[in-house]
């Protein structure tokens, strides 16, 4: 389990476990579409696409369908035909076969524990994914606005009169949930990455294997609303504290400097945070109120949560000719009263 922005791993267990990962595969193959296809596009289904067992939309050889709408059958009925219908689409376009697609960008992502054969995620031979792996896949799929937006819807209507349902339980039922893809098979078992928004956080949490629908989906809501529950929201920058008085030229009085705008961020509970204020020695005049001299930044350990400007409260003018012959004259006496002491 994860949090997205910073990628902070909050629970892990056995997540470089090499597991079949069924219909999960489905977002790799999206990536992929969306890398190689426009939406638009007329695909031409391949007889290859048509017969394949299990969630199906009953594809027919040398049908013509948009991109889209496979897409959508792929990622929100887990349709295996338009995964493989997909598949053909774009190893053609490109000239190579399509799971030799999938594992080079595997390996460009960054997922050393996992390996395709098949587009659709049926169970297959050397064919696997770890639930650390399946994360980064979401995380990377989810970077996507035609994913993004698919993954959320829980029904659609396609060409050919087909309405297609989702098989993520979560969406609608657990508060926040917005994506991302579920699998099953018999070898592969009850799997999910879920993606939650609370508490102004969104926590990835992957579980691969579970004994059935019921005992997946009830882990899963547990994860996400734990995984919520460790961050509280919480004020780092006031606009109504001073964070510091800077001494100006002309021995004019010390500036009073405050934050440009409050700043709020969701931090871990119980870790500590550490302030740094930035700030010069002095300041030149004239000095504008609301001018900015200097920053405040927040770090969670050594990862910076978030910075902002610290601003002059209050204006201070140039001395005039007078004024600055009087300063003159005074740090003059002042350099002779000390030839005495």
């Amino acid at each position: 389990m994860q949090e997205a922005q910073t990628g902070e791993v909050l629970l892990a267990r056995r997540a470089h476990d090499r597991l079949p990962i069924a219909s999960i595969t489905k977002l790799m193959t999206a990536l992929l579409t969306v890398a190689h296809a426009r939406p638009n596009e007329l695909v031409t289904v391949d007889p290859d696409a048509v017969g394949v067992t299990g969630s199906t939309i009953r594809l027919r050889a040398g049908e013509r369908i948009r991109v889209r709408e496979l897409m959508a059958a792929a990622l929100i009925q887990s349709a295996n035909d338009s995964a493989v219908a997909l598949g053909e689409f774009v190893g053609g376009r490109v000239g190579e076969p399509f799971p030799t697609l999938m594992n080079n960008t595997a390996g460009s992502i960054g997922l050393p524990d996992t390996r395709f054969v098949r587009p659709d995620g049926l169970d297959a031979q050397g064919h696997y994914s770890s639930a650390r792996d399946v994360t980064k896949l979401a995380m990377a799929a989810m970077r996507e606005p035609i994913i993004r937006q698919l993954v959320r819807q829980e029904s659609a209507s396609i060409s050919g009169g087909r309405t297609l349902h989702t098989w993520n339980d979560l969406l609608g039922e657990f508060p926040g949930t917005f994506g991302v893809k579920t699998g099953h098979t018999s070898g592969a078992g009850w799997n999910q990455v879920a993606a939650a928004r609370g508490n102004h956080v969104t926590i990835y949490a992957t579980i691969l294997g579970s004994p059935s629908r019921a005992v997946r989906n009830a882990d899963l809501e547990e994860l996400l609303a734990w995984g919520m529950s460790r961050y509280a929201f919480v004020p780092l920058a006031s606009a109504d504290r001073v964070y510091g008085r800077i001494p100006a030229e002309w021995g004019s009085e010390p500036v009073s400097v405050v934050a440009a705008r409050p700043m709020r961020r969701p931090v871990r509970i119980g870790r500590p945070l550490v302030e740094r204020v930035v700030l010069p020695s002095r300041l030149d005049l004239p000095v504008r109120e609301g001018q900015v001299v200097g920053e405040v930044r927040f770090y969670d350990r050594k990862r910076l949560l978030g910075r902002t400007p610290l601003i002059a409260a209050e204006a201070r003018d140039d001395p005039g000719f007078f004024d600055r012959t009087g300063w003159y004259a005074g740090r003059t006496l002042d350099h002779i009263g000390g030839w005495f002491r």
